[in-house]
């Protein structure tokens, strides 16, 4: 068994709570009270994800970065 490296993007909502997601592999986002709380739950949450998907794609993406993006709205 090997181990992958996957990105996590981190938020933290209007309550506090911090909210983990790795865009590559589909669903897999989780939610914790602190951001240790909420690694171990994603770290949990990945594992289940893996087994639905195919890894070999994964293993194909790659972190690029992150652009601010602005646009106008009324």
């Amino acid at each position: 068994m090997k181990n992958l490296p996957f990105t996590a993007y981190i938020e933290q909502d209007e309550d506090g709570m911090f909210i983990g997601t790795v865009p590559s592999v589909p669903s897999c986002y989780a939610e914790g009270k602190t951001q240790k709380e909420m690694f171990k739950n994603l770290q949990e949450v990945l594992t289940l994800c893996l087994r639905n998907v195919d890894v070999k794609e994964i293993e194909k993406t790659r972190f690029v970065g992150i652009q601010n993006l602005e646009v106008k709205y009324a």
